[in-house]
């Protein structure tokens, strides 16, 4: 008699073939997710950085307080330019502590400056990981 089939030697091999190839595209999926919450952080600062620049050409001076889920709006100006200051996404990449949140302040007489500080797990683009500042020269 002659059966066709698979032999139990093969259909463990095919097995731990699936297991290994579904282990490496989890590592490579949590990868990517680490570096969109990277790039999402990024993005919300340089938007930040533009509503905080809007602000300061109609009103001569930053804010003094921005906090996220709060509103950028002008005080002499009825101007909303931002509706709503990003939070960051969660969970954090950074090991330091309270490294998951925009950090503002107003710097400087008179509101002439303003530093933002913000947390990155990995470089992305040309911002290295770690602490970063943002003002009004740019994301350092």
């Amino acid at each position: 008699m002659n059966k066709k089939g698979f032999t139990l030697i093969e259909l463990l091999v095919v097995i731990a073939i699936i297991g290994l190839l579904s282990t490496l595209a989890i590592v490579a999926l949590n990868s990517a997710r680490q570096k969109s919450r990277d790039a999402k952080r990024v993005a919300d600062i340089k938007q930040i950085q533009t509503a905080l620049e809007i602000y300061y050409n109609d009103e001569f001076e930053y804010p003094a307080n921005v906090s996220s889920g709060d509103p950028i709006s002008g005080t002499t100006t009825d101007a909303v330019y931002m509706t709503a200051v990003p939070t960051a996404p969660e969970p954090s990449d950074c090991d330091t502590p309270g490294g998951n949140t925009y950090d503002y302040s107003q710097d400087g007489t008179e509101g002439a400056s303003y530093s933002l500080n913000y947390c990155l797990g990995a470089k992305t683009g040309n911002v290295p990981a770690g602490v970063n500042t943002a003002t009004p020269g740019g994301i350092y």
